[in-house]
């Protein structure tokens, strides 16, 4: 039986499979009637067996598991774009995020940051790390190049870093609100390892974290207004807004754009003297 029109997930499964290239692997190109890798071929890969294999491609094997599909998505070396459409043929959702151990973003996507001359900018992991910014952040919100990798994290620098912990116009809210926005993220974090050893450095660090964390608050970033009280330019209001990273569901960017032309006229008086500062 082949995969119907009603059997979506097989007939995706048995298109992906079909443009394998056999070569690829180091397999024999003799005596194949059909295009790409044999269902067989597949199930090997996948660590499962050919017949529940077959079955999957023929809409009977039944719902897969996550760790199984996991696995069948790595044998047909799905993209994360292939990835996650699986997932949402499976289980009609998309499946959980993966970390790279080597987070970054391109020289485009920097480009769109430093185009943003006169508002903050920011991009951040669902681990809440930063990993870009825009000379305006730096200038306005923190200097994220003179800290470690490991300290640039929203959350640390909310609850242990003195001086942003000080910048923040009404704290308490602020904090709260990063606890329940961290929560809601962390939850589609596949490591959760990771996520509970920040839970508890931050935790051993700050009891007012521990007991918002314990308050199991969850929260969108979205939309919103942040004051900020600077030490030199003073109290500066801005209209933030969160937007996702294309193709990669493991970053967010975060925009800030001053409220008012005052504001605005507050952030470029600390980019000229960020300016003077290195010249």
């Amino acid at each position: 039986m082949q995969a119907t029109r009603d059997n979506v997930l097989g007939a995706y499964l048995r298109d992906r499979r079909e443009r394998l290239d056999p070569a690829t692997f180091g397999l024999p190109m003799t005596r194949r009637r059909t295009p790409g890798l044999r269902r067989e071929e597949v199930a090997q890969r996948a660590h499962v067996s050919p017949t529940w294999y077959t079955w999957l491609e023929q809409g009977r094997g039944g719902a897969p598991s996550e760790v199984v599909l996991e696995r069948i998505a790595t044998a047909l070396l799905l993209t994360d774009v292939e990835r996650e459409h699986l997932f949402q043929l499976a289980f009609g959702r998309a499946p959980e995020i993966r970390a790279p151990e080597a987070v970054g973003i391109t020289p485009r996507l920097q480009r769109v940051l430093d185009a943003l001359t006169l508002s903050p900018a920011i991009v951040k992991t669902t681990m809440w790390d930063v990993v870009g910014w825009n000379r305006a952040a730096t200038a306005v919100l923190t200097d994220y190049s003179a800290l470690p990798p490991e300290q640039r994290n929203i959350v640390k620098l909310i609850f242990c870093n003195p001086r942003v912990k000080a910048a923040q116009d009404d704290w308490d809210s602020v904090a709260r609100f990063v606890v329940a926005a961290f929560r809601a993220d962390s939850a589609r974090v596949a490591d959760t390892a990771r996520v509970e050893a920040l839970v508890r450095e931050v935790s051993a660090l700050s009891p007012e974290f521990a007991k918002y964390w314990r308050e199991h608050d969850v929260s969108a970033f979205g939309e919103g207004v942040k004051r900020l009280r600077h030490p030199v330019a003073g109290l500066i209001a801005f209209e933030y807004s969160a937007f996702s990273v294309d193709q990669r569901p493991d970053l967010g960017m975060v925009v800030y754009q001053p409220a008012t032309r005052d504001d605005e006229e507050r952030v470029r008086r600390l980019l000229n003297l960020q300016e003077l500062a290195s010249s």
